[in-house]
């Protein structure tokens, strides 16, 4: 296995839709993921996709629930419903800054395993968020492109300082009889 190189926002790798995959079980394939989900684990992300590291194919990893890494292979997402929430989201192609993005609450996903087995199912929470943002990436779409108000967009040292000095504030405005 290997630690991949990741393309960083500008790249035009980052912005073209990928192809599909045409033979999910291929080795060639699981060596992918194998150095995906190693340079993922590396980069300490939640989710990386291969245009992420300059392939332009329709795959993606993200962490399991129970920690372990997961891919799906020429995925499709749809979202469950139309209750959407906002959420702060950071980026492996844009070091440190995060935004705060609209996404589905609900998605059901479908797409091949690395065995080139069917796998379907919905997803909720952290993990949606996380295909969501992966899927994205399939099709040149940076996170920043799907944030209605840029002024949520931030360096991730000055938000956390931001954060501090306000739940300080607040601290504060409570001790005071």
């Amino acid at each position: 296995m290997a630690i991949l190189k990741i393309a960083r926002m500008g790249h035009p790798v980052l912005i073209r839709p990928a192809e599909p995959v045409p033979d999910p079980a291929a080795p060639e394939i699981r060596r992918l993921v194998a150095d995906m989900a190693e340079t993922m684990e590396d980069a300490q992300g939640l989710g990386l996709a291969a245009p992420q590291v300059h392939v332009g194919l329709r795959l993606f990893v993200w962490r399991g629930g129970a920690g372990n890494v997961l891919a799906l292979v020429n995925p499709e997402i749809e979202a469950v419903g139309e209750e959407t929430e906002d959420g702060w989201e950071g980026c492996l192609s844009i070091p440190g800054l995060r935004g705060c993005v609209p996404r589905a609450t609900r998605i059901r996903f479908r797409g091949f395993d690395i065995e080139g087995r069917p796998v379907n199912g919905e997803a909720a929470g952290l993990a949606a968020r996380v295909m969501q943002h992966e899927m994205d990436h399939l099709d040149g779409v940076l996170y920043p492109m799907r944030m209605p108000d840029l002024t949520l967009l931030g360096f991730t040292e000055e938000l956390s300082r931001a954060a501090a000095q306000a739940r300080a504030a607040a601290e504060a405005g409570e001790a005071k009889p």
